[in-house]
């Protein structure tokens, strides 16, 4: 799924480069980067999980404002669009559960059962383990 927001590029008043960016879709959210391109990188993944977590609460993403209606508050703040993958920043930052259908020997599954071992838990260990994650 992608989607497309427009951001509020404000230039820092403290810095001789540097932006600061803001969503008026996306209340809260907020971040900045020391140049236009890391500003523009930092909007994306700010954005992204923004709207991860409302899809992630079962909630539907707001609708966004039409370029043309964002209005500048000083002349040299910079209003673009952006796009948002949002089915390939869940693959990687989303915490929706998967279902895993996993075999082991039946004396283990009693075993791990009557002690009350439980399985998605040490599988999810392992493999942090694992991957050294």
């Amino acid at each position: 799924m992608k989607l497309l927001y427009p951001a509020r590029f404000i230039p820092l008043e403290d810095k001789n480069s540097g932006y600061t960016v803001v969503f008026p879709d996306l209340p809260g959210c907020v971040t900045e980067g020391d140049s236009l391109a890391e500003a523009i990188e930092m909007a994306v993944d700010a954005a992204s999980g923004w709207i991860l977590d409302e899809l992630e609460d079962e909630k539907t993403p707001p609708a966004a404002t039409s370029i043309q209606e964002i209005r500048k508050e000083a002349e040299n703040e910079i209003v673009n669009i952006i796009v948002l993958n949002i089915s390939k920043y869940a693959e990687k930052h989303g915490k929706k559960a998967v279902r895993k259908n996993c075999t082991l020997p039946s004396w283990l599954n009693e075993r791990a059962e009557k002690e009350g071992i439980n399985f998605s838990a040490v599988l999810q260990e392992a493999l942090i383990a694992k991957l050294n994650i």
